[in-house]
């Protein structure tokens, strides 16, 4: 049934991205331009500048820690819940950065305007794209709205308090990758937003039991310093802030107000059961050696966080940590031998942590043609993977959160479009399991 443009109003304001043309026949689908879609994020930068003022935190909609709501999930049997902030690409990034910025940035551009070949599957009469408008997206929380207390711990607050205060150390911002950007107020604020919208994609997967965000995977940054292009473990912070207690009351490291940071903490949505164990099935080509750091002896997040990790056995880095299920593959892997380990080794993870939540980190570095990768998975190799991981979990009843991970290639469009393809799989598992008929 065709839906007016007036009807269509009455949901959203203020879309300049769905064009739709109506015929008597058929509803049209009129993708919006690159620079269509980036003169809107423009336009939201602005909006931001005035809007995001306020210092308080509200979590709004029984906890969920967001500065806006997306499309109703209950309502939506196209895709599932997705995560997404204009910030996320630092702009005026250095062009010859091996890290490709403008990646995030991109994949929103090709959720918004490229045809969905898993949607034409299910009706070639679809050519939209997957997702309608940016207003579609969940928002995570302002960087100024969101609390320290949400990220130490897990991460220690004298290396936040630096980092957020521009003032590390050369050789510590040399090991991050990013040099003399890391001390840039951009790349701070889109480093927050990204930890910030792996933990609203870690909610929205326990209130609705799928969901993704467009960034997210910072694997290798450890509690008291960052590498690898990673900054602060966003997968450690959701995976404490998911586990919280009451208990922690004593165990805050922060300067907030502990009264106040408690109530907060308190407040966020977490589940209607309680979490006690997540697991981090970790497929990008790199190891996750800082998330494995995070679950060590001793650690806050000890017996609470498991990793999963399959990765380039002669990749960086070179000094590998100890994941609680270490996967190491050996160069030139193809699709089948890949698929064949990650079976074996899903299953028995499962098996064994029994977690009630998953965040997946569906790292695209796998795939043959990447500039930083040593494995050789195809295009199909890649969606297979995200398919077994997401549908395995989701006929086990395990929410999945799932996050984008690592992928370099000088074509930034080209690395977008690999990124785009878990948000394809997620919203083909949402539909084929009909997940929005699923109540809290």
């Amino acid at each position: 049934m065709l839906t007016s443009r007036a009807a269509r109003g009455s949901r959203r304001h203020g879309n300049n991205i769905c064009n739709k043309l109506l015929s008597d026949a058929h509803d049209y689908y009129l993708a919006p331009s690159l620079t269509q879609v980036q003169n809107e994020i423009q336009q939201k930068r602005r909006l931001h500048q005035f809007t995001s003022s306020s210092k308080s935190t509200q979590l709004i909609d029984d906890g969920l820690a967001a500065s806006r709501i997306g499309l109703n999930p209950h309502q939506n049997t196209r895709h599932a819940p997705t995560v997404y902030h204009e910030h996320y690409s630092c702009p005026n990034w250095p062009q010859k950065h091996t890290f490709p910025m403008n990646k995030f940035e991109q994949t929103a551009y090709s959720l918004l305007s490229d045809t969905d070949d898993l949607l034409q599957q299910r009706n070639s009469d679809d050519d939209r794209p997957l997702i309608h408008s940016m207003d579609d997206f969940y928002r995570p929380l302002e960087v100024a709205n969101f609390p320290l207390s949400f990220m130490a711990p897990p991460i220690h607050s004298d290396y936040l308090h630096k980092f957020l205060s521009g003032s590390l150390t050369k050789e510590e911002c040399r090991q991050i990758g990013f040099r003399e950007q890391t001390s840039r107020p951009e790349l701070i604020e889109r480093t927050v937003l990204e930890v910030a919208g792996t933990v609203l994609t870690a909610q929205l997967a326990l209130r609705y039991g799928l969901s993704c965000n467009v960034a997210g995977g910072t694997h290798h940054a450890e509690a008291n310093r960052g590498k690898g292009f990673t900054i602060l473990n966003d997968l450690a912070v959701a995976s404490r802030l998911m586990t919280w207690s009451k208990d922690e009351y004593d165990d805050l490291d922060t300067d907030d107000d502990e009264n106040s940071s408690n109530k907060l903490l308190n407040k966020l949505y977490r589940g209607n059961k309680r979490v006690e164990r997540v697991l981090v099935v970790d497929c990008d080509v790199h190891q996750g050696d800082g998330t494995a750091t995070f679950h060590y002896q001793g650690n806050l997040l000890h017996d609470k966080l498991f990793t999963l990790d399959l990765h380039a056995e002669n990749n960086w880095p070179f000094e590998k940590e100890t994941p609680t299920y270490d996967v190491p593959l050996p160069d030139g892997c193809t699709d089948e031998e890949y698929l064949s380990v990650l079976s074996t080794s899903l299953e028995k993870a499962l098996n064994e942590v029994q977690p009630q939540l998953v965040l997946y980190n569906a790292g695209v570095d796998p795939f043959h043609a990447d500039k930083l990768g040593r494995l050789s998975l195809s295009w199909q190799g890649l969606q297979d993977r995200d398919l077994h991981v997401i549908q395995t979990c989701v006929e086990r009843g395990l929410p999945v959160a799932c996050v984008v991970g690592g992928g370099y290639s000088k074509d930034v469009r080209e690395v977008a479009q690999r990124h785009a393809l878990v948000h394809r799989v997620c919203a083909k598992v949402w539909r084929d399991n009909e997940m929005w008929k699923r109540r809290c």
